[in-house]
């Protein structure tokens, strides 16, 4: 039988266990603790800490995450700290609401229901699980098959279904030239019908509710998933704030849900969706924003004079969120009004998107 030990959290309190053979992140996710994540595999510093007791290991780890400087501080990224004895943490970074809106961890079986080509490279997939699966808009899970050949893929994908819509869950995918999952899709390697298992949620990018101000969508590629559960939240919640969806991509060809997005701007007029095209030089049918969607959410947020004012949700590749950023505090957005979800292709077992 393993042995359990207590894990401490400060300044906020929180006790939890931890099993000797679990990470610390893993054990508060199964728990319900939601903690400060993004990777979950030692390479993002999201959920860099001070340990100030306790005996530790930790798992391989990237030195871009936690230099070994960091460590001989008494840092740790809690994703790839193994416990064996009582630990205490110090938490550089949390959120309360986060805390407070915490939901644990489960696992899932399911099926992978419906596949279909939304534009040369995203992929529409649809999960049918064998239980509801809570979780908040702009969420994630972890996704596991088994291809024809018999080898097991682990990836992580946002849903783009809303949390009302619980037990069939909606992704969209990016096909990268190396993914296995989406190759492997595109390949029949993996078919309709197809057996998965699921685990989650996990994601800090997730809708806040009763806030002040705009609510700004930046999405870039398969960043349209969490966007649309994002969006879809708020048109469900009856909040009544105006809200700017802008969506980068290269070509006319690269827009995809034309067709429901003119439909929800319709019904919900306080929707403006500003799709960006930033190789549409030639393209003399395109009437839109062109350049890169961070430029243009810059321009816009000046137009209108949005300082400060509202929350940010922005979901697509780092290229993107690293272009965005300084834009945004410029712009005077404080950090607790920033939602990030920076989408990366395989690095190892598990990858976002």
């Amino acid at each position: 039988m393993s042995e359990t030990y207590n894990v401490r959290l400060e300044p906020v309190g929180v006790e939890f266990e931890v099993e000797e053979d679990e990470t610390i992140l893993d054990a508060a996710f199964r728990q319900g603790i939601a903690l400060p994540h993004g990777c979950k595999e030692g390479q993002c510093s999201a959920c860099k800490c001070v340990q100030n007791a306790g005996d530790t290991e930790m798992l391989k780890y990237s030195t871009f995450a936690l230099s070994d400087y960091e460590k001989e501080s008494g840092h740790i990224l809690m994703c790839r700290t193994v416990a064996y004895s009582d630990v205490e943490i110090d938490l550089l970074n949390y959120d309360e609401e986060l805390l407070s809106k915490s939901i644990p961890v489960k696992s899932f079986d399911g099926r992978i229901v419906d596949f279909r080509k939304l534009t040369h490279d995203i992929r529409g997939v649809d999960i049918e699980i064998d239980g509801p699966l809570k979780f908040w808009a702009g969420q994630y899970v972890d996704i596991t098959v088994t291809t024809e050949a018999g080898e097991a893929i682990t990836r992580s994908f946002s849903m783009a279904n809303p949390p009302s819509e619980a037990q069939k869950l909606s992704f969209i995918i990016k096909k990268y030239p190396e993914g296995k999952f989406s190759g492997e899709l595109d390949a029949g390697g993996i078919k309709k019908g197809a057996s998965v298992s699921i685990s989650g949620p996990f994601g800090m990018c997730f809708r806040r509710e009763d806030r002040e101000g705009p609510v700004i969508l930046v999405g870039a590629g398969s960043g349209m998933s969490p966007v649309w559960s994002i969006l879809h939240d708020h048109m469900a919640s009856g909040e009544d704030r105006p809200v700017l969806f802008f969506y980068g991509a290269r070509t006319q060809d690269d827009l995809f849900k034309l067709d429901e997005i003119a439909e929800l701007t319709k019904t919900h007029p306080q929707v403006t969706f500003i799709p960006v095209l930033s190789h549409a030089e030639e393209d003399e049918t395109w009437q839109g924003e062109r350049g890169f969607v961070h430029e243009c959410v810059d321009r816009r947020l000046k137009e209108l004079d949005v300082d400060s004012e509202g929350d940010v949700y922005a979901c697509g590749p780092p290229p993107m969120i690293d272009a965005l950023t300084p834009v945004l505090f410029m712009n005077g957005f404080e950090t607790e009004r920033i939602f990030f979800d920076k989408f990366t292709p395989t690095s190892g077992s598990s990858a976002l998107h």
